[in-house]
């Protein structure tokens, strides 16, 4: 019989992965890299904590949650000042018999344009689409007690994950289970998407062309899954924080019309 670690090892081989996409955030670097980074000194009011530090922060929690990483890009912007990164998730010894997977996004900044943050969504398989659901955010600003809060911080929102496996579950099948056939509801749902922020005037006619000839075969059933596809494969052109922000505001715009209720955005 297979003890446990070869039963993992054997079960992480079979995992669907894909290439993680940081679409425009950056340029893809290594953790070496990342590393070589200067972390500016800390003053009055500002303490930037090192890129490095926070991604090991994170990847230790992770580990003490049982979960693991299947698979990582990372980037930076504006001479090593902003960092953006991307781990694909799953519980240890998980197969991964999904069409897609579940992805942190993490970032940092030593310039002050945003604080150090987590945030939560999906990665599908097929098209290396992402998008952030926005049920779990951490932001803890450059402040005097990062370094005390930001562990906790971060192992609350690791603690939480597991239970939105289930969530992405319901949420999906209702996405694949709700039909689209009225031309007037896909124009409805346009509208809105430009009228809440999920998409901008111009994008709406790339993912109106998207939705009516699908890239991918899989999104050719006239259901809002396809829609939802069509939306995140256009996003693929902007950058990571846009991008984060309207697949959030396009799971709203979604999930009401699919009559999906959550428990609705936890930040820590």
């Amino acid at each position: 019989m297979e003890d446990v670690k070869q039963l993992n090892q054997r079960n992480k081989i079979q995992m669907k992965t894909a290439k993680l996409c940081l679409h425009t955030g950056g340029q893809e670097v290594t953790l070496a890299q990342i590393a070589a980074v200067n972390t500016p000194a800390a003053t009055e009011t500002h303490y930037p904590i090192a890129h490095s530090d926070l991604i090991a922060r994170v990847k230790g929690g992770l580990g003490n949650a049982n979960l693991e990483i299947v698979a990582e890009s990372h980037a930076l912007a504006k001479d090593g000042n902003r960092y953006f990164g991307l781990f694909q998730i799953a519980p240890i010894g998980s197969d991964m018999e999904r069409d897609y997977g579940l992805v942190m996004g993490l970032r940092n900044s030593h310039d002050k344009t945003f604080p150090a943050g987590i945030t939560v969504g999906s990665q599908v398989f097929v098209c290396d689409n992402l998008a952030f659901s926005g049920e779990i955010r951490v932001a803890r600003k450059h402040t005097l007690n990062i370094f005390r809060d930001l562990p906790g911080n971060v192992s609350r929102a690791i603690g939480m994950l597991s239970n939105r496996w289930n969530t992405q579950d319901e949420r999906f099948k209702a996405y694949k289970g709700t039909n689209l056939e009225s031309t007037k509801d896909v124009h409805d749902l346009l509208i809105r998407a430009m009228d809440n922020g999920a998409a901008t005037v111009t994008q709406l006619k790339h993912v109106l062309a998207e939705w009516r000839t699908p890239t991918h075969e899989e999104f050719r059933p006239r259901n809002v899954w396809s829609l939802f596809n069509a939306f995140t494969e256009i996003g693929k052109g902007q950058g990571l924080d846009a991008h984060t922000d309207r697949t959030i505001r396009l799971h709203g715009l979604l999930d009401g019309f699919c009559g999906i209720v959550t428990n609705g955005e936890t930040e820590v």
